[in-house]
């Protein structure tokens, strides 16, 4: 039996080592220093764009007329911006501008939000114009399904609309923008934003003809150019939605999918009969088209091969304006950060159904909710993300005691039984059916079950795994400082084992994969400490092969779980804490001394006398 339990002990442990080496090999963690550029502050390097871009219409459809806008060559985004007259956007959290060329949604960035931390020179961009390359920008604008208003006669990407109202979009002061066909219908469009990421546009038509027309209002987020998503499994990058309440994630990937007779636009479109939102996400930030709730509309997700262009469509049902009639709705742009708070008071004061699962709580939804909303409060209550980590930890071990318990409880029987169990081997020899009839019967006799340890470390994998999960996908851990050298929670500890952690004059940047793997910090050895620590309280086992491979693990998992976030490893370092402290006194409580040193010099004892 003993054999056996060996063979199984190497098995599972070489598999675990495997499974996690694999997951950094395939999956490495966040690089904090640099964000995608498509959706951060780009700078003035950006490279430019040719003339005659073409901006795309809600589809390409032949029904629903294009649009082309002539940038010139913008060879950089500020010189993109400054191809086209534009009204300032400036509020407390966000600023940007309104292109006045087909009234683009297109230059916007966060005043909260660094592309580096600790620079404050870029900030992190959500918007940005059309370039050849590039360009991430959200349309409104109409068009005629009967074909009743003729394709000029509707503003487009490239009418040039007039200031009606207003200079400068705060949340104070909207702005109001018209442009006449000179046919009979005047268009106008009201923007105002709030103090947070909403921005709520309002569109309406005036008919002046003596003819009925038939028009239909429409917004686009689109988005051209290299991606470059993270493409970490646990994290949804790419179109999100909530459509008649079920939420609906297709990736980019997924988007690209080609039916082979789709000549180079693949489309995916829904019917919505009772409300719901449709737009972009990533790790962080979010674009999202709403309309009013319980309006009905059709979403449409496209991609455009030879555009490289992703794409999608909010779609309002058609609209008979009689003469001398008109009409207005309104729908609402997100853009921004995916705050818990702002996103919650989105969908309780607006009814914007779901959108609080526009955060990537995961399939573990059930745990990673309860989860984050505790941190959150304790966030609130402390004032510090990491202590709030600390407190988190000590709630989650306090609600396992019981089982921890009854765990430690079983395990110090156990070692009551080791003599017994030894004279057990002794006696039955090479019997191993024996051996293991008699432990099992001794078991019962004293009523202990060997399989209680092991109930407590299952039920902390699927916590550890969605605490993982919290820290990765949340902005409130994002650039949060916890104490001293720890500036970023989201990130693993900087300090490096490589220059002794900054004794040495030089910094290790850019290193390949495997050096950045020794690349270890405090916090790292700190947790391998501590699980040294706690596997120190018992005894080493008297199977050479099991104590070898026993020695190893804390080590291991050191360097395995370094270059995770900073607050799943204090995370780690405050569970082991608790648990040593736990194990330590339950154990004297049942007349069982654990001899910590005793064990830790065990073996260079043991080395002593063989030597």
């Amino acid at each position: 039996m003993q054999d056996d339990n060996n063979k199984n002990l190497i098995l599972a442990t070489a598999l675990s080592f495997l499974v996690i080496l694999g997951w950094f090999l395939f999956f490495p963690p966040e690089q904090p220093t640099q964000l995608p550029p498509a959706q951060t502050g780009q700078t003035a390097t950006t490279p430019g764009v040719d003339t005659a871009n073409t901006v795309p219409s809600a589809t390409t459809d032949a029904t629903v007329p294009s649009a082309t806008v002539s940038l010139g060559n913008a060879e950089t985004l500020e010189q993109a911006i400054a191809k086209s007259p534009r009204l300032k956007i400036d509020t407390k959290r966000v600023f940007g501008s309104i292109s006045l060329t087909g009234a683009l949604i297109d230059d916007l960035s966060l005043k909260d939000y660094n592309v580096r931390l600790n620079d404050n020179s870029d900030k992190v961009r959500i918007l940005s114009p059309i370039q050849e390359d590039s360009g991430y920008w959200a349309f409104h604008a109409w068009w005629s399904p009967d074909n009743s208003v003729a394709p000029e006669n509707v503003p487009s990407a490239k009418t040039l609309w007039q200031v009606k109202s207003g200079d400068v979009l705060t949340e104070t002061t909207p702005i109001s923008l018209q442009w006449d066909n000179g046919n009979g219908l005047v268009f106008q469009r009201d923007i105002s934003i709030d103090e947070n990421y909403l921005i709520k546009i309002k569109q309406s038509v005036e008919n002046n003809t003596s003819q009925t027309v038939q028009l239909a209002p429409y917004s686009a987020l689109s988005r051209k150019g290299a991606l470059n998503i993270r493409g970490f499994y646990i994290l949804h990058e790419g179109a999100i939605a909530s459509f008649d309440g079920t939420l609906v994630e297709e990736s980019y990937k997924s988007i690209r999918k080609f039916d082979p007779n789709s000549r180079g636009v693949n489309t995916t479109s829904y019917t919505v009969s009772e409300g719901g939102w449709t737009g972009f996400t990533n790790q962080y930030w979010m674009t999202n088209l709403l309309p009013e709730p319980d309006q009905k509309f059709d979403s449409v997700t496209e991609y455009n091969e030879t555009a490289n262009r992703y794409q999608t469509d909010l779609r309002l049902p058609p609209v008979t304006i009689a003469p001398n009639g008109s009409y207005d709705i309104t729908t609402s742009l997100f853009a921004g950060a995916k705050e818990y708070e702002a996103i919650k008071a989105y969908e309780e004061n607006n009814g914007y159904n779901q959108f609080i699962d526009s955060i990537d709580w995961g399939m573990f939804f059930f745990l990673t909710k309860p989860l984050f909303l505790v941190l959150h409060f304790l966030n609130g209550v402390i004032g510090n993300m990491g202590l709030a980590i600390i407190g988190l930890t000590l709630l989650i071990k306090s609600i396992l005691f019981p089982l921890a318990y009854k765990s430690y409880v079983s395990m110090a029987r156990m070692k009551e039984l080791q003599p017994q169990m030894e004279k057990i081997k002794e006696d039955a020899g090479d019997d191993k059916q024996k051996v293991q009839q008699e432990i099992m019967k001794l078991y019962r006799e004293k009523k202990v079950n060997p399989a209680s340890g092991c109930l407590p470390i299952l039920l902390q994998i699927p916590i550890f795994f969605s605490l993982y999960k919290v820290i990765f996908v949340t902005i409130e851990l994002y650039q949060v400082p916890f104490v001293a050298w720890i500036k970023d929670l989201s990130a693993p500890d900087p300090t490096s084992i490589l220059n002794l952690f900054g004794l040495l004059p030089w910094t290790p940047t850019d290193l390949p994969q495997i050096m950045t793997f020794l690349s270890i910090g405090v916090l790292p050895i700190l947790m391998g400490i501590s699980m040294y620590l706690q596997q120190k309280l018992n005894p080493a086992p008297t199977d050479k092969t099991q104590a070898q491979i026993f020695a190893w693990m804390p080590w291991v998992f050191m360097f395995m779980l370094g270059s995770f976030a900073s607050g799943l490893v204090l995370y780690w370092i405050t569970n082991n804490t608790i648990t040593f402290i736990q194990q330590y006194t339950i154990m004297r409580s049942q007349g069982v001394k654990p001899d910590i040193m005793g064990n830790i010099f065990k073996r260079f004892k043991k080395d002593e006398a063989e030597s």
